[in-house]
């Protein structure tokens, strides 16, 4: 009999990544989504069992937990995450849930003027008093940050625009995440009370990405810094939710302050298999990068 697993968030990035993942792995897999719809039947497609439920709504992921081995926790960056996460805990302490794969965030930090880093951090602690058997994961920058509507028609006419200075990191793609999060799920025990980093191979600049951009694209790529506030207040102006511009204030700039920086070989430990570069992820990725 296989291991049964939930995975929450899972039309998400890293959840839909998890949820193929983990099958792939031979995993029994429960998808939680908000809402059904082309996405989740894209789940159950690959033999996911799909269950509809709310992290702010305790009694659907009790619904959700019933059975279950391990479970993914995921939450977007907006607000909710330190009540979605009490709200877990709880639930799996109701259902004798075993595992808990939580994902944090490599800015989580409880002296960030970004909320989300702080209640990431605080989420992280929550989760550390519930004596539930947690493993927290702390991505760096999603590579995915490439395609979002704030940045991606920069890129589509050769800027990458970031108000980052000379901070560092090694930005991580999202099935990479994915690999490492079913890999946890079948075999958590020996990670059981730890904080495992995830990153991609390579620490770089903004300078060099724009480099390994400008190769992997056949166009030139180029590099424009600027002030955290002008930042700001351009992706607002573009309809970005204040929550995501009140973190990334803070988190850039914790991110010029070293916070984001250094790499790591954990996804290739955990999985057999390095994360992708940021040139691999472009090529995957050309058609829409270059606006075809």
């Amino acid at each position: 009999m296989s291991k049964k697993v939930l995975i929450t968030g899972a039309t998400g990035d890293t959840g839909r990544a998890a949820v193929r993942e983990s099958i792939a792995l031979g995993l029994d897999v429960r998808a939680m989504v908000r809402r059904r719809g082309a996405r989740s039947e894209a789940l159950e497609a690959l033999g996911a069992e799909v269950v509809i439920g709310d992290l702010l709504e305790i009694n659907t992921i009790r619904d959700a937990m019933k059975g279950v081995d391990a479970a993914y926790l995921v939450w977007p960056v907006q607000p909710g995450l330190i009540n979605a996460t009490v709200n877990f805990a709880q639930a799996a302490k109701e259902t004798g849930l075993k595992t808990v794969i939580n994902l944090s965030q490599r800015s989580a930090n409880r002296e960030s003027s970004s909320d989300s880093s702080r209640d990431t951090y605080i989420a992280e602690e929550i989760l550390n008093w519930s004596g539930l058997a947690v493993i927290h994961l702390r991505p760096t920058y999603f590579l995915e940050w490439l395609l979002y509507p704030w940045q991606l028609p920069y890129l589509q006419q050769g800027v990458l625009r970031m108000p980052v200075g000379k901070g560092r990191h090694s930005p991580i793609a999202a099935d990479d995440q994915g690999r490492a999060i079913a890999a946890l799920l079948k075999n958590p025990e020996a990670h059981i009370g730890t904080t495992i980093p995830l990153s991609g191979p390579i620490e770089m600049d903004h300078e060099q990405m724009a480099a390994e951009l400008s190769e992997a694209l056949g166009r030139k790529i180029v590099f424009q810094d600027l002030p955290i506030d002008e930042y700001c207040n351009s992706i607002e102006a573009m309809g970005v939710p204040p929550y995501i511009v009140q973190h990334l204030g803070g988190a850039m700039v914790d991110y010029q302050n070293g916070h984001m920086s250094g790499a790591d070989n954990n996804v290739e430990k955990l999985t057999g298999r390095r994360s992708m570069t940021v040139g691999e992820f472009a090529r995957l990725h050309a058609d829409k990068l270059n606006g075809a």
